[in-house]
């Protein structure tokens, strides 16, 4: 019997496949419906809202010290940036050019006024004349002073003689030597010479009150001479422009050797010793801003103190303009006009409830929050109080070391409660 062979020697098995793809498939749907189909099955059967935990913020109540303030953009300025005017009309002639550093007293300009300089000249001999004249007027009184002596002694004289006439016509009378026609005229040149007396005394009197007068009037014109030369020499002490501080030129405001009029501005000069920070304030802080309240103020990185010094009585653009000054001085980084960021401190507490800044002080209102206690949110009635850039106060409805939901309420559709689920 004849066998036929097969192939079944050749043949090879071939080993089948795993489908790991279907597993892993699995795999991932047991764990989708672990993470998420079966919380949501459980709150479904409990019939309340669920909000996921990574979608929300949750903060303790504190208690401790809470600090209202503001945030404003500021720009620094130099405290002492003085400009210099032309004190009057004539060329300038600058010593300086920009960026020059200059200290107290430094000449910076000069002015050259001939019409200053030519009027300067003018009233100082006016004064010159004056005093002569003044001079010329003392000598003039003791010439006539030795008049008024000669004058009142000629008087005397007379007044002695007729005084020794009356005597011997008053014996001669007696004796009946002398007749009565002769010893009544005795009497009247005496009375005559009495009176011419009094007369004298009473007018060297008067002439030397008119020589004092005389005197004090020249005195006076000489006096307001000698001010008007002395205002005249300031002003032209004045042409030559020293600098007020220490610190750096500015800007030139004419060109050299050119024409000026009196009061024009010359140029500036920045004292770099002191800063301070302009900055504007939202007018909705107007009413609670004063001054001398403590600041803040951010430079590289480090924090310096700050005084708010000056406020703006009007608001520009909804805006009150401030000013801040760094209590430090000498602060290195500090650039003109280099924008910080500041902080005004506008009410200190001591021992007030308060939770950190979120949204929702918007959302809520102000009026409720989220209280989270076992992983259920708990819908509870607040007050809040005062606001400041990181905290806001707690008046009333909330204990310490509660925590509380403060980012956006609206995920909560105003539940009474809803649980929190990771």
């Amino acid at each position: 019997m004849t066998y036929i062979s097969d192939t079944s020697a050749q043949d090879t098995q071939i080993e089948k496949k795993r489908n790991y793809k279907l597993y892993i498939a699995i795999a991932v749907g047991i764990v989708i419906f672990f993470t998420l189909i079966v919380p949501q099955l459980s709150i479904w059967m409990s019939g309340k809202s669920a909000v996921r935990l990574e979608n929300i913020r949750i903060a303790e109540v504190q208690k401790g010290q809470f600090i209202r303030d503001i945030s404003v953009q500021g720009r620094v300025v130099a405290a002492k940036r003085p400009t210099l005017y032309s004190p009057a009309q004539g060329t300038v002639t600058y010593l300086v050019t920009p960026g020059d550093t200059v200290s107290l007293g430094e000449p910076l300009a000069s002015i050259d006024s001939p019409e200053l300089t030519s009027l300067l000249a003018q009233e100082k001999s006016e004064l010159t004349r004056l005093k002569t004249q003044l001079e010329r007027e003392k000598i003039q009184v003791k010439k006539q002073d030795l008049e008024q002596e000669n004058y009142i002694g000629k008087a005397q004289v007379a007044l002695n003689a007729a005084k020794r006439e009356m005597r011997r016509n008053e014996e001669g009378h007696k004796n009946q030597v002398v007749s009565d026609i002769d010893f009544q005229k005795a009497k009247d040149d005496l009375e005559n010479a009495q009176r011419e007396y009094r007369l004298a005394v009473k007018e060297v009197a008067l002439l030397k009150e008119s020589q004092k007068f005389e005197i004090k009037t020249r005195a006076l014109e000489l006096e307001a001479q000698q001010v008007i030369v002395s205002e005249l020499q300031r002003q032209v002490a004045s042409l030559s422009i020293v600098s007020p501080v220490s610190g750096i030129v500015g800007n030139l405001a004419v060109e050299q050797k050119n024409s000026v009029t009196k009061n024009q501005p010359l140029l500036s000069v920045v004292d770099l010793s002191q800063y301070e920070v302009e900055v504007n304030i939202p007018e909705n802080y107007a009413d609670d801003l004063a001054l001398g309240m403590s600041a803040e103020l951010m430079l590289n990185g480090n924090t310096y103190k700050g005084e708010l010094i000056a406020i703006s009585p009007e608001i520009v653009g909804g805006q009150v303009e401030g000013k801040i000054r760094f209590k430090e001085k000498n602060i290195k980084g500090l650039r003109q006009n280099q924008r910080l960021t500041s902080r005004v401190v506008l009410e200190e507490k001591n021992d007030v409830y308060y939770l950190p800044r979120g949204q929702f002080t918007e959302s809520g209102g102000g009026r409720f929050v989220y209280v989270v206690e076992d992983d259920v949110a708990v819908k509870k009635s607040i007050k809040l109080g005062s606001k400041s850039l990181g905290q806001v106060e707690v008046i009333s409805g909330l204990a310490m070391g509660e925590k509380v939901v403060i980012s956006d309420l609206d995920v909560f559709k105003e539940a009474g409660s809803v649980r929190i689920v990771q």
